[in-house]
């Protein structure tokens, strides 16, 4: 038989063969090389961490103790594959969007990410696991015990060894475990060496069933008739006890942190669940395939008293199969550290990210982005968080004796994760699930279990005394461990699983219904309800208080300098701004929180932000409220939406009228009365020299010329203003006649500027380059004359330049021609500017002379020929830009 110094070798060497295999697997992942390490086979078999020690080892003692009730323990797993994938793919979908790390992340996530339910949810998962890890302890010390002289066997060697195996497991775990700080990134290396591990217990498990039905019992045949004539043959089934240990490894399969890592962490892809959704269960069947065989024969030929527990191991060594053996020493060796790595893993993280860190961040008084590199915080603290976890399942294991049933010891860990279910499956379906209930109905739920199931797998007198066994706390019979509310005769097991879920829903259902959700609750329940409809967070940051060289700072402590650089420097890019420092708007506080939880969870990521950028603007509450009754007026009314929809079209069509009408009223009476000014200041200059002219016989030649030049110059401005205010009239009313004509853009520019006197003036120089390639178009000509006309003139009357010049430029633009006229003289104020192209509008006018109408006519007879024409201010002068549509310009080519 191999000895204990040769098993302790072998058991270095395939860790060593784990760690290769781990390393590889990581080189490969970051030369980006992975993909077969992301395979849906690769993520199936991660899955095989829920079958562990008590699977490989305990099974068989539970067929050996209680025949085929075994089965319950894979057949909850595989419903919830089958039947529950799309509840699996949901969660999948939320921790992805969410960035959760682990089941305490997700719940504190969806509930306003307290972290106060974080930490409960975080102690409440490090005591129930506790007992399981315990097992493992158990189990590898029994199976090493087995391959030792009788003379070692003695209590005190087999704590001694627990001891050892609890070291080198924790030793294994942190150098295994916590090498990447990211929590959300994809373990390769850990998955990868699960996978191989899952192989390993899978081979060994078969190959010692092939042995005992081939080798021990002859074939099939006699297998079967062994198993007939055995007591596990006989069929007798607890209906009670099947379906509570169906539902309660169904949930502890949910709520497990290290399944939760496995299946949700570490999932790369969700179309990977539609295949684990056969596969998986397949797996649990080919696992438990030989359980029973193995069972009825090492009942046969071992020795009464026997540990059925290590039947595996046993049974192969009785018929001097060593080798076998040590494979099947392997098999368990392999359940056992794959569960401490990936449990362990899971319950540091939570503990670092909802405990330690928090109570760090609350000791630094100038918050995260100074007083030390955060990262080394976090590391320390997970490592420290993994030796503290395993030595609580050594101590338990001290404290409950070692004696239990593997079994037993399962249960009691599965009745304790199995609390989260309620808070967990009614935050992503039910959006009216608040805070305080799920902190009610886990509380309510823990403490029930730790009464009925946790205490009580001590023994008598160890934590609880005999008398609350028998009589009840006080002497309440009522508050008897095994017995609560007097209700006897059940099940110890189905009595814990009862009234602890039970109690949990009531207390969950009832504190939501009477408490009423914080706006982020709200926020936090719409998105994970409908987390198919939404994509990310929509919570909104004041980030005014914050400054990038702060974040960057913070940012670096956490993600690492190179990871952080790379992320601020990508939304430098993004947001187009030279350097790697972006601005902090909303959706990079966001984006930023969530890469932060990768590494120390959402609520402590949410509470860094927070310390940095002051939390959310108020504005964002009322946003969210807003957001969420209209939620409900989708999910309740979509006719009400639709009808609310046209009453505000309706009244916002009627507002729009009122607002128009109002203006028009505004703008008649003001053209009333700018009208009656223009028509009676000429109407009285006229009057006032005709009545000179009249009553004054002694007026000189020359003071006649002069008054009825004067008369003759207002008669002219009044004709001209009534001729403008005809053609803006019929240019308005839309009455105008387009005569279109083909023609030159350079010869209607000549031709504006010698009817204008451009050329022969003295005073404004028109420089107008003659383009070399002539620029057809089909338009009314003689309205586009017309608007160059009243541009050149405007620049006559109104360029106060020593020596005014106006520059005529084309230019060709995608969208069609631009005619650019600016002078050199002052700008026009920028108050005046909007006013500039309304009637009588009239900047600077000294001499009166101009009626304010030649910019308002020119903007409605570019509008008719489909152009427009713009105001550009320029530091040395004022530029109108005449827009000639594709059309006019091209459609003569």
């Amino acid at each position: 038989m191999i000895s204990v110094n040769q098993l302790v070798v072998v058991s270095l060497v395939y860790v060593a063969f784990l760690f290769a295999i781990a390393f590889f697997a990581e080189r490969a992942s970051v030369r980006g090389r992975s993909g077969w390490l992301r395979s849906p086979l690769v993520y199936t078999l991660s899955l095989s961490i829920y079958c562990t020690a008590w699977t490989f080892y305990g099974a068989v003692g539970y067929a050996a103790r209680s025949g085929m009730e075994f089965v319950t323990i894979y057949l909850g797993p595989s419903l919830v594959m089958i039947g529950w994938w799309w509840v699996l793919r949901k969660l999948v979908r939320i921790g992805r969007a969410q960035r959760a790390t682990s089941v305490a992340d997700l719940i504190s996530a969806r509930y306003g990410k307290s972290n106060l339910l974080a930490i409960v949810v975080t102690l409440m998962a490090v005591v129930g696991v506790t007992p399981y890890i315990a097992l493992q302890l158990q189990s590898v010390t029994l199976s090493v015990s087995i391959f030792s002289d009788p003379v070692q066997t003695d209590g005190l060697s087999q704590s001694t060894a627990t001891f050892w195996v609890a070291c080198g497991l924790a030793i294994f775990t942190v150098l295994f475990g916590t090498r990447n700080l990211n929590a959300n990134e994809r373990h390769d290396g850990v998955v990868i060496a699960i996978a191989v591990e899952a192989v390993v217990k899978l081979i060994a498990l078969l190959a010692v069933g092939i042995f005992v039905v081939w080798g021990i019992a002859g074939g099939i045949g006699p297998m079967l008739e062994r198993i007939d004539s055995s007591p596990i043959g006989e069929w007798s089934m607890d209906r009670s006890r099947w379906v509570a240990l169906t539902a309660l490894s169904a949930a502890a399969f949910l709520a497990l942190p290290r399944m939760f890592q496995v299946m949700v962490v570490e999932n790369d892809d969700e179309r990977h669940l539609q295949i684990a959704s056969w596969a998986f269960p397949l797996y649990l069947m080919l696992m438990s395939l030989f359980v029973v065989p193995i069972a009825v024969i090492g009942l046969d030929i071992l020795p009464p008293g026997s540990n059925p527990d290590l039947f595996v191991l046993t049974v192969p060594l009785a018929e001097g199969q060593g080798g076998l053996a040590t494979l099947s020493f392997l098999g368990g060796f392999s359940s056992a550290t794959s569960m401490v790595i990936v449990a362990t893993l899971a319950l540091s993280t939570m503990v670092s990210n909802h405990i330690v860190m928090p109570i760090w961040l609350s000791t630094q008084a100038e918050g995260a982005q100074v007083s030390g590199d955060v990262r080394n915080v976090v590391i320390l603290a997970r490592r420290a968080s993994i030796l503290l976890i395993i030595f609580f399942g050594y101590l338990y294991y001290r404290l409950s004796g070692g004696g239990a049933a593997l079994a037993a010891i399962g249960l009691i860990s599965f009745v304790g994760v199995a609390q989260f279910l309620p808070a967990m499956l009614g935050g992503i379906f039910w959006r009216g699930a608040t805070r305080w209930g799920a902190l009610a109905g886990l509380v309510v739920g823990f403490t029930v279990w730790v009464f009925c199931s946790l205490l009580p797998s001590f023994g008598p007198d160890a934590v609880l005394s005999a008398s609350v066994f028998d009589h009840g706390i006080a002497g309440m019979g009522w508050l008897r461990p095994q017995a609560l509310f007097g209700v006897e005769g059940i099940d110890p097991t189905v009595h814990a699983i009862v009234w602890s879920i039970t109690l949990n829903l009531v207390a969950f259902l009832g504190v939501s219904i009477v408490t009423f959700p914080q706006p982020l609750e709200r926020l936090q329940g719409a998105q994970f309800v409908n987390v198919f409809d939404h994509s990310a967070q929509a919570r909104g940051w004041d980030a005014a208080p914050a400054t990038s060289e702060d974040l960057m700072v913070m940012a670096q402590r956490i993600l690492g300098p190179d990871d952080a650089l790379a992320l601020f420097r990508a939304e430098a890019q993004r947001q187009g701004v030279t350097g790697h420092l972006p601005e902090p708007t909303q959706g990079f506080l966001q984006a930023l929180e969530r890469e932060l939880a990768g590494s120390v969870g959402s609520a402590t990521a949410h509470a860094m932000i927070s310390q940095l950028v002051g939390g959310a603007s108020v504005s964002v509450e009322d946003l969210m409220a807003v957001a969420d009754e209209s939620a409900q007026i989708l999910e309740y009314s979509n006719r009400l939406e639709a009808k609310s929809a046209e009453l505000s079209r309706t009244a916002r069509k009627l507002r729009e009228a009122n607002e128009k009408l109002t203006a028009l009223s505004v703008q008649k009476d003001a053209f009333l009365g700018q009208i009656s000014h223009e028509l009676r200041t000429p109407m009285t200059s006229i009057r006032s020299f005709s009545e000179i002219l009249r009553d004054t016989d002694e007026l000189e030649q020359s003071e006649k010329t002069k008054y009825a030049s004067i008369i003759h110059g207002e008669t002219i401005r009044l004709t001209r203003l009534l001729d403008d205010l005809l053609d803006l009239s019929v240019l308005e009313n839309g009455q105008v006649s387009l005569n279109m004509d083909t023609g030159n853009l350079n010869d209607v520019i000549g031709q504006a500027v010698l009817s204008a006197g451009g050329d022969r003036s003295t005073r404004l120089k028109v420089r107008h380059e003659q383009a070399e390639v002539d620029r057809p178009l089909t338009t009314d000509l003689d309205r586009l004359r017309q608007v160059f006309i009243n541009l050149i003139t405007n620049a006559q009357k109104y360029c106060d330049a020593p020596e005014p010049e106006l520059h005529i430029d084309v230019m060709d633009r995608g969208d069609g021609l631009q005619v650019v006229f600016y002078d050199n003289g002052t700008p026009i104020p920028s108050e005046a500017r909007s006013l500039i192209f309304e009637k009588f509008s009239r900047i600077n006018d000294k001499d009166g002379s101009g009626a304010g109408l030649g910019l308002a006519i020119c903007r409605e007879i570019m509008a008719r020929l489909g152009g427009d024409i713009t105001h550009e201010p320029r530091a040395d002068g004022n530029a109108f830009v005449v827009h000639l549509p594709v059309r006019a310009a091209l459609a003569a080519q």
